[in-house]
C-alpha cells in the first residue's frame, strides 16, 4: 500500500508540475487551482504513505537518505500549498512544484537501505528536531525560489527585455520580501532545530558536539543564513545581493542534507546511508 500511494503522490507532483509550467506562460486562473489541487492531493497520498513506513518502523521515516528527500519533498509541498493561500503568490508554483518532482525521483532512484529498529530514533527530541529542521529547510527553498525568480525579473528590465515572463512575474519588491520573510521565519527554526539535536546528541553521545561531518556543515550553513539576516536587518542588504545569498544558502542545504550522507561517513550517516 505504502508504494502504491508513492507512484500516485509523485505521479499527481509529476501532473501538477506540469500545470503550473503551463500557468508560467499562460495566465489562466483555472490551471493554477487545478494545480494546486492535485498537489494538494498528492500530498495526501505522500503523507499517507509516509505515516504508513512510519508506523511500520516504529519511528518518523526520515533514518535514511531516501526517506529523508521524499519527507523534505512532502513538507516543501505542504509549505508551498500554505504560504500560497496566505500570500496570494500563484506563480510560485511554478517554481517549487519542480523541486518537489525532483526530490521525489532523486528519492525513488537512492537505495532503500534498511534501518535496524533502534531506540534512539523513538524520541519527541527526534521528531522535533527533523519537523523544526524540515520546515526551516522547505522555507529557505521558497526564498530560494523567490531569488531565482528575482534574478530572472530584475535581467529582464536590466536588459529592457520585457517578454512573456516579465508581466508572469511579481515585482521585484514583492519577490525581495517574500524572501525576507521566508528568512525571517526559516532562521529561527533552523536554530531551535539545530539546538534540539545537540541536545539530545549530548544525552544519545554523551556530548552535544561530536565534529560530525553532517554537523559541522550544518553549522557552515546556519553561519551563512545568520550573515543574510544580519545584514538584511542591520545594513540593509536588499534585491540581488539577498537573492544570491538565498541562492548560495540553499545550495549550502543541499549539500549539508544529501550530499554528506552521501560522501562523507559519522555518527548521521551510520543511520542515514
Amino acid at each position: 500500500m505504502e508504494s502504491v500511494f508513492l507512484v500516485v503522490a509523485t505521479l499527481s507532483y509529476c501532473m501538477g508540475t506540469v500545470g503550473y509550467v503551463i500557468y508560467l506562460y499562460r495566465d489562466w486562473v483555472q490551471v493554477h487551482w487545478a494545480s494546486w489541487g492535485i498537489l494538494l492531493a498528492g500530498a495526501l497520498f505522500h503523507g499517507a504513505a509516509i505515516a504508513v513506513r512510519s508506523m511500520d518502523k516504529e519511528h518518523l521515516a526520515v533514518t535514511s537518505s531516501a526517506e529523508g528527500l521524499s519527507f523534505f519533498a512532502l513538507v516543501l509541498v505542504v509549505t508551498y500549498l500554505l504560504v500560497q493561500v496566505r500570500l496570494q503568490l500563484r506563480i510560485l508554483g511554478s517554481f517549487v512544484s519542480p523541486l518537489a518532482v525532483i526530490f521525489m525521483l532523486a528519492s525513488s532512484l537512492l537505495p532503500p537501505d534498511i534501518i535496524p529498529k533502534s531506540g534512539v530514533f523513538q524520541s519527541g527530541w527526534v521528531v522535533l528536531h527533523v519537523s523544526t529542521l524540515f520546515l526551516a529547510n522547505a522555507l529557505f527553498a521558497l526564498a530560494f525560489s523567490a531569488g531565482v525568480m528575482y534574478l530572472l525579473q530584475e535581467r529582464q528590465i536590466k536588459h529592457k527585455s520585457f517578454g512573456k515572463l516579465y508581466n508572469r512575474l511579481p515585482s521585484l519588491d514583492r519577490l525581495d520580501a517574500i524572501n525576507y520573510y521566508c528568512l525571517l521565519i526559516g532562521f529561527p527554526l533552523m536554530t531551535v532545530g539545530l539546538l534540539v539535536g545537540f541536545t539530545y546528541a549530548g544525552n544519545v553521545w554523551r556530548s552535544p558536539w561530536n565534529w560530525d561531518p553532517k554537523e559541522i556543515f550544518a553549522v557552515i550553513t546556519w553561519v551563512i543564513y545568520a550573515v543574510l539576516l544580519h545584514e538584511r536587518l542591520t545594513v540593509g542588504w536588499r534585491g540581488r545581493r539577498a537573492a544570491w545569498m538565498a541562492i548560495v544558502g540553499f545550495s549550502a542545504v543541499l549539500v549539508t542534507f544529501l550530499g554528506v550522507n552521501l560522501v562523507l561517513k559519522g555518527h548521521h550517516t551510520v543511520f542515514v546511508r
